[in-house]
């Protein structure tokens, strides 16, 4: 699409079509994902403010498994990028290459890399140097790319999951900051209960296998992101969100103790937004028209687990960031 083409006209949804797409795709992912209710609804949430989610578990819980499932239900391109120590900027973003013509002139050609899909996979993001790393900066906030001097508009939706290991793992580097908070939200995979695992035997260990199939489209989406903004929101939310936020700043005059001792940075604004886009979905998923401060509440830990730095203290302690919002929910008056 040129910069100048308007956009795409998009469909006009009610907040009962709304329930009812959004249903349709967790019930297709589920045909193939077996349990982790919340983190497919976290993930299908993000996606519909517009943000990038990132998967934190140990290996071979399902996390790529699940990602690979959103694409094919979203009807829209997916490409998975395998972050490796030896992965270059390059293989993420594109190049330019110098080709010869049938004339014998030559001239640059851009190539571009896996970037340019509407959902792309970051597989073991933090397995790749921190300079590789950064090359999905400019991505997951600008919504382009940079070539050798040549800015280039991706795809629109345009979405990056990722999935990490456990930093206590061998062989992986920490995400910095600045990459943590541009992820809307950092969700936990868990093991799976005796029961899905159960299911997830059943199901793998068949000849026939379930498939996802494609329930929603690129301009639904699009347009369920902008009913989700037009959910009203009271100031004393808004206040109650605001004050979430500040909480985590350790300078703050009035932090929670348990800021001021264990953390070092808090979160930014994104986080702040972050807390109320994601409440207007929640809001209209359980059939309301406006906003609670429940809400907020309810979607606290994952919008500020992966925005709020422990100190050293708080690392030598082993202090989870979890705990933390936990109690910085409980000391913020509602």
């Amino acid at each position: 699409m040129n910069r100048h083409d308007p956009p795409p006209s998009l469909p006009d949804l009610t907040p009962d079509q709304f329930r009812d797409v959004f249903s349709r795709i967790e019930a297709s992912i589920h045909e193939v994902v077996v349990g982790m209710d919340d983190v497919v609804r976290g993930c299908l949430m993000g996606l519909v403010a517009g943000g990038n989610v990132l998967l934190e578990g140990v290996p071979g819980l399902g996390k790529t498994l699940l990602v690979k499932s959103v694409g094919d239900a979203l009807s829209l391109s997916f490409a998975r990028i395998q972050f490796t120590p030896d992965l270059m900027p390059a293989d993420i973003t594109g190049t330019k290459l110098v080709v010869e013509d049938e004339h014998g002139g030559k001239r640059f050609e851009l190539h571009r890399g896996p970037v340019f899909h509407h959902v792309v996979l970051a597989d073991e993001v933090n397995r790749a140097t921190p300079k590789t790393q950064s090359a999905m900066l400019e991505a997951m906030q600008e919504r382009q790319v940079t070539i050798l001097g040549e800015t280039l508009k991706l795809p629109s939706p345009f979405f990056v999951v990722a999935t990490q290991n456990p930093l206590e793992m061998d062989g992986t580097y920490p995400l910095p900051e600045a990459q943590l908070d541009r992820f809307f939200f950092k969700l936990q995979v868990e093991f799976p209960s005796l029961d899905d695992l159960r299911t997830i035997l059943d199901r793998t260990t068949r000849r026939d296998t379930p498939e996802v199939q494609p329930v929603c489209d690129g301009p639904t989406l699009l347009a369920m992101g902008k009913l989700a903004r037009d959910v009203m929101v009271k100031q004393a939310v808004t206040d109650y969100a605001i004050r979430l936020v500040l909480a985590t700043h350790p300078e703050i005059d009035g932090a929670p103790e348990i800021t001021s001792r264990y953390v070092r940075y808090g979160a930014s604004p994104r986080g702040a937004q972050a807390l109320l886009l994601a409440a207007k979905i929640r809001a209209l998923l359980e059939g309301r028209a406006n906003a609670s401060h429940d809400d907020i509440a309810a979607i606290a830990r994952p919008a500020l687990r992966h925005r709020v730095i422990l100190n050293f203290e708080g690392e030598a302690e082993g202090i989870p960031s979890d705990h933390v919002v936990e109690q910085i929910l409980k000391a913020v008056p509602r």
